[in-house]
């Protein structure tokens, strides 16, 4: 409700402070982050992983266009190298201090490896026009 309300806000042509317009960049993120396929309902693990990341600025650098790609990416890459993660919050229904710490040192990892993607992906389109 808040986010939608600072939208509101934002709209109207008003100029906004550095920090409030973080907050509706994030909020934008977070809206598609929260988007599901209709009748294809995320795992919990994911969704709680999604929502970590989300919420925590690891999608603030993702263009708000490809977060939905950068989502599902993300969560490709846990199921695949960092399943410990993923299993401990299936198995605890919990985020412990110690799988908190595992899954920010995933997505640490992960965030590394998509923006290098990412740089190398723009810097080919880059030379191809040149």
């Amino acid at each position: 409700a808040a986010f939608r309300e600072l939208e509101a806000f934002a709209q109207l042509g008003t100029e906004l402070d550095a920090a409030t317009q973080r907050q509706l960049d994030r909020g934008y993120r977070m809206v598609e982050i929260l988007k599901q396929p209709q009748y294809e309902p995320l795992h919990f693990a994911d969704q709680v992983i999604s929502i970590y990341a989300g919420t925590k600025g690891y999608f603030d650098k993702v263009p708000v266009a490809d977060v939905a790609r950068a989502e599902k990416e993300l969560l490709q890459f846990i199921r695949e190298e960092k399943s410990e993660v993923r299993d401990a919050i299936i198995n605890t229904k919990d985020l412990s201090e110690e799988t908190e710490s595992g899954l920010k040192a995933a997505l640490t990892e992960f965030a590394d490896r998509f923006n290098s993607t990412k740089a190398a992906g723009e810097l080919e389109t880059a030379a191809a026009a040149s």
